[in-house]
C-alpha cells in the first residue's frame, strides 16, 4: 500500500509539473527555465507547510500524507534533476549571471520559502 501512496503521488506531481513547464512554454517566457524555478520554490513552500502539519501530529496519522504528499506529490513535483540540466545548459551556454542567479535563487529561495510556509503552518495551527 505504501508503494501505491508514493506511485500515485509521484505520477500526479509529474505530470503537474510537466503541465507547469507545458503552459509556461506556452507563455513564452524566454531562454530562463521559469518553470523548473517556480516549481522548486513552490514545492519547498508546500513542502514546508507539510512539515509543519506532520510535527503537530502523531506519526501514524500523518503517514499516508507524508508518503502520498511528501515522497510521492511533491518528489514528483520539484525536480532537482530537471534544476541541474537546466543549470548547466545556462553554464555551457557561458550565460554566467542567469546560471548564478538560477542556482542561488533556487537554493536560498527553496530554503526561505520552506521556512515561511513552515512557520505560517505552524503559527495558523497554534
Amino acid at each position: 500500500m505504501q508503494i501505491l501512496m508514493v506511485a500515485a503521488g509521484g505520477a500526479t506531481g509529474a505530470v503537474s509539473r510537466f503541465l507547469v513547464s507545458v503552459m509556461m512554454r506556452a507563455s513564452g517566457t524566454g531562454g530562463f527555465p521559469w518553470a523548473t524555478f517556480g516549481v522548486n520554490l513552490a514545492g519547498c513552500l508546500l513542502m514546508g507547510v507539510l512539515g509543519a502539519w506532520l510535527w503537530r501530529v502523531p506519526p501514524d496519522v500523518g503517514e499516508t500524507t507524508r508518503l502520498f504528499v511528501g515522497v510521492g506529490l511533491l518528489g514528483g513535483f520539484t525536480t532537482f534533476s530537471a534544476f541541474s540540466l537546466e543549470l548547466f545548459q545556462l553554464i555551457e551556454r557561458r550565460d554566467v549571471w542567469a546560471a548564478l542567479g538560477y542556482a542561488g535563487g533556487s537554493l536560498v529561495g527553496g530554503l526561505l520559502a520552506f521556512a515561511l510556509g513552515f512557520y505560517l503552518a505552524r503559527a495558523v495551527a497554534s
